[in-house]
């Protein structure tokens, strides 16, 4: 039996236990950087398995290494995303959250339960192959400031416990629009960097019958927000994909009250860091100038987030044609850009890594 038929034999084994996990990890959701029961179950399935995990990084996360042979010639990394979101799950299945207003509703359980899955498959194989395969098992990639760069600042991308520092770093993520059974990879600039943007515009209320006595801030803010739209059609290169949207806008005004303050929050993503934080200094500039020259103020607030996401070439090249090999050319696609944020990102500026689908 060569490598190839081994694992799919050691998949199909296993098959039930990753369903189990990825079900009990469904009904013990927990939000970023709260997850302790999830910590604990994990170890102790790593545990059940021979191995020795290292528990509480970044707070609650989970390292362990699955040791081949001849351990310390080369370590790659495995990493998967285990906290769950603020959302209330309404569907009736067996394996619904048991935690009110909690749910595994972007696929990191199942990340999880995949990455249990693997272990497995590898503890049984660490005859087959040289080196070792680090687990990272990671808390908080929802929130800022990502899990990742608290497990960055860890040491988990350095050598640790005699073992050099990973070559590489693969990670994965459900795509519920590709079918199942289905993998998708993409080299080079794949997810964009990710920032919020969070400003509140001043004037002086009053009643909108006598608008001469005010200085209106729902018009200011109207202003600004066409305005900064300019920092995508005209500042922006054609060849750089860049997004700002502008999703809440908050003025307690009424029908006939004009408010003091308005507030708005939005998203600024792209995918060069030097643009990235020029862009961040144009839209203050030009939010600012546009409320000091019609009468008001403003508060521009840029809460930063993940960068964008780089794959390895190479890596991502060498990964698709072993999934092509195991799979069939049938169900390895190839993905376009996505502008959505993951803070895997992190590693892939640190290391060669390869976030799939």
């Amino acid at each position: 039996m060569n490598i190839k038929e081994k694992i799919q034999q050691l998949a199909k084994n296993h098959k039930e236990a990753v369903i189990a996990y990825r079900r009990h990890l469904h009904q013990h959701p927990e939000l970023s950087f709260q997850e302790h029961q999830t910590m604990d179950f994990i170890a102790q399935e790593l545990k059940n398995l021979g191995l020795n995990p290292q528990v509480g990084v970044a707070g609650t996360g989970v390292v362990a290494y699955v040791e081949g042979r001849k351990p310390e010639k080369k370590t790659i990394a495995l990493r998967a995303d285990i906290d769950a979101l603020p959302i209330k799950e309404a569907n009736e299945v067996s394996y619904k959250s048991k935690h009110e207003g909690k749910m595994h509703a972007c696929g990191h359980d199942a990340h999880t339960a995949s990455l249990l899955g693997a272990a497995q498959i590898l503890q049984n194989l660490r005859e087959d192959f040289e080196g070792s395969v680090k687990l990272i098992f990671q808390p908080g990639e929802e929130r800022l400031p990502g899990g990742a760069s608290l497990m960055i600042k860890e040491g988990v991308l350095e050598a640790q416990q005699n073992k050099p520092a990973p070559q590489n770093i693969v990670g994965q993520h459900v795509m519920p629009l590709l079918p199942a059974g289905t993998v998708g990879f993409r080299s080079g600039r794949y997810m964009a960097s990710a920032d919020e943007i969070h400003v509140t515009v001043k004037g002086k209320g009053g009643h909108a019958a006598m608008p001469e006595l005010c200085i209106d801030p729902v018009l200011i803010t109207s202003h600004i927000i066409v305005a900064l739209q300019q920092i995508v059609s005209r500042h922006s290169s054609p060849k750089m994909p860049t997004v700002l949207s502008f999703g809440r806008v908050i003025a307690e005004g009424a029908t006939n009250i004009i408010p003091n303050e308005v507030h708005i929050q939005g998203t600024f993503r792209t995918y060069d860091e030097e643009w990235r934080f020029e862009a961040h200094r144009n839209m203050k500039k030009m939010a600012e100038g546009i409320a000091e020259a019609m009468g008001g103020s403003c508060d521009f607030e840029v809460r930063v987030g993940y960068p964008y996401l780089h794959n390895s070439e190479v890596l991502t090249e060498r990964l698709r044609a072993k999934a092509v090999e195991f799979l069939g050319e049938e169900k390895v696609v190839d993905l376009d850009l996505w502008l959505a944020g993951e803070d895997f990102a992190y590693y892939s500026q640190k290391a060669n890594a390869c976030f799939y689908r």
